[in-house]
């Protein structure tokens, strides 16, 4: 019945961008080129757009990575594998009972969607008819409307008629790089993979930075910071990770700084060269996995100093959120486990025994400029080492 026989065709569904009523075409046309950039030549991946669907056929030994990249790829609301077949009802009254020969005993629905209005059939009426024939075919079957075992959709279309069961949910969201792109302070913990994450979601294409400090940070550290940014590849298809050497900021902030105030004065300086970086690659925000009062630096008074640096704008989608809720998170998209590796960075060395719970902005400030880190800064930033990561 299927139009091909060596491919496979998935049928996607949308969300969020059914509601970009004047610049649709442009979020339609972003979440196809994240979705081919995910495939390889030999895939011969292609995508169609009709209406508020999306229709991507690989050939047939693809369609497990294709399964894959549908439930990683932000924009995409869900799937189904799809049969798409002439759409005169013999051919989808053939069709349907084909496929409920393979249905379990139990109960099944027919849940029927006509987009082609010139159809000679409502939507209500394919369901029943179609339901009836299966019935027919299969008479240790019933119907149950409210908790079916099995649903099988069909779809008239001007085109064809599509038949699927079994859709599978994926991430929502908007599709990645439609709201710009954002500069991930990515330490190598729990709630910095999920922040950018839950920012990739929201349409922001990604780079990190990493702060080291050699040789208080190991090598072992780094790497894992790499495989981090690895699995978040997975959902916004590439990621450059900066690496900044950060050893001779800190040694001076450790001799400078009053010892309370050592770690938002560290955390206020990767602020600053997240901004210099930000400027340099053309990221319009800073993204970071602070959490409301879940440590002593990110008090609302704190991270209102931390924040002074720079003016883009720093994003917290971790603001509101309990730790459980993050670690949640990080075990759905695959971060949790690295992240807990028992690897220092560079925020916990010199930690204060009683840090600053909150700071006077004006002070702190004041204290903060008349030290001049920023040149030790800007010489770290300069030095940066570059790796990017592909899907």
């Amino acid at each position: 019945m299927s139009i091909t026989t060596n491919t496979a065709l998935f049928l996607i569904k949308i969300g969020e961008i059914k509601l970009k009523e004047g610049n649709r075409k442009y979020f339609l046309n972003k979440l196809k080129e994240n979705i081919l950039a995910k495939f390889q030549k030999d895939a011969e991946a292609k995508i169609a757009i009709h209406d508020n669907r999306m229709f991507l056929t690989v050939l047939e030994q693809w369609k497990e990575h294709a399964q894959h990249v549908l439930s990683t790829t932000p924009g995409i609301n869900g799937w189904a594998l799809a049969q798409k077949i002439p759409s005169d009802f013999e051919t989808v009254t053939q069709a349907a009972t084909e496929i409920a020969k393979k249905f379990p005993h139990g109960t099944f629905k027919v849940e029927a969607r006509r987009s082609d209005k010139s159809y000679p059939r409502t939507s209500y009426e394919i369901a029943c008819d179609i339901g009836s024939a299966i019935l027919n075919a299969r008479n240790d079957l019933t119907v149950d409307i409210h908790e079916p075992d099995t649903t099988l959709f069909i779809e008239i279309r001007e085109d064809a008629a599509y038949l699927y069961t079994d859709p599978v949910k994926s991430l929502r969201g908007l599709p990645t790089g439609t709201a710009g792109k954002g500069l991930l302070l990515l330490s190598g913990g729990i709630d910095s993979p999920v922040a950018g994450y839950l920012m990739a979601l929201r349409g922001l294409a990604l780079e990190a930075v990493h702060f080291a400090a050699y040789p208080y940070t190991s090598q072992e550290a780094w790497e894992k910071v790499c495989r981090l940014a690895k699995v978040l590849v997975r959902y916004t298809g590439s990621i450059t990770l900066h690496t900044i050497q950060f050893t001779d900021v800190q040694l001076a902030l450790k001799k400078q700084a009053p010892q309370e105030c050592a770690t938002i004065y560290l955390r206020a300086a990767m602020v600053e060269a997240a901004h210099l970086l930000a400027l340099k690659t053309g990221c319009n925000a800073i993204i970071t996995g602070e959490s409301l009062s879940q440590v002593a630096s990110q008090t609302a008074e704190n991270m209102r100093f931390t924040g002074f640096p720079t003016d883009l704008p720093v994003l917290r989608p971790l603001i509101g959120m309990d730790k459980e809720e993050t670690i949640r998170i990080a075990r759905s998209i695959g971060t949790f486990d690295i992240s807990i590796e028992p690897y220092e960075d560079c925020c916990v060395l010199f930690s204060p025994k009683h840090p600053i719970l909150k700071a006077k902005f004006e002070k702190e400030r004041a204290l903060y400029k008349r030290i001049n880190i920023t040149p030790l800064i800007e010489e770290a930033v300069a030095k940066e080492e570059i790796h990017t990561f592909y899907y």
